[in-house]
């Protein structure tokens, strides 16, 4: 959840810089929900939907990916690993899942931002097994 937080602000930041709205990600994400109606400038209920929309969508995903990937490799690998997920989740999703159910995503996210973005949350999902609790070690 860390590291989608950190990506939504990534992305609020550079809107901010584009000269849009900080909401813009998650306005477009509400686009699911409410269709056109949800593009605007600025914070509002619709907002909302699209924030809960990726806190609960890419944290689902960082959960299974540290399910998938438990103790099994070392932690720089780890980290690489999650990168490569995160970068290859936003081509898979907005390149082909969202066109087909949410085209307004697909058409009107700033790319090179998103991707970025996407680095960010791969980096910060990477580091999750400093959060995991150490083994036990059996008493000698």
């Amino acid at each position: 959840m860390l590291g989608i937080l950190w990506m939504l602000a990534w992305l609020g930041i550079s809107a901010s810089w584009q000269q849009r709205s900080f909401w813009t990600a998650e306005n477009l994400m509400a686009s699911g929900f409410f269709g056109a109606r949800s593009i605007h400038d600025g914070f509002a209920s619709k907002t909302l939907s699209g924030l809960a929309l990726y806190v609960v969508l890419y944290s689902v995903l960082g959960g299974l990916l540290a399910v998938v990937l438990r103790d099994r490799l070392p932690r720089p690998r780890t980290l690489l690993v999650s990168i490569a997920f995160a970068v290859a989740w936003y081509y898979v999703s907005f390149h082909l899942i969202w066109k087909s159910i949410m085209p307004l995503v697909a058409l009107l996210h700033v790319e090179r931002s998103t991707v970025l973005g996407h680095l960010v949350y791969g980096t910060i999902l990477g580091r999750y097994p400093a959060y995991l609790d150490a083994p036990e070690r059996p008493l000698q």
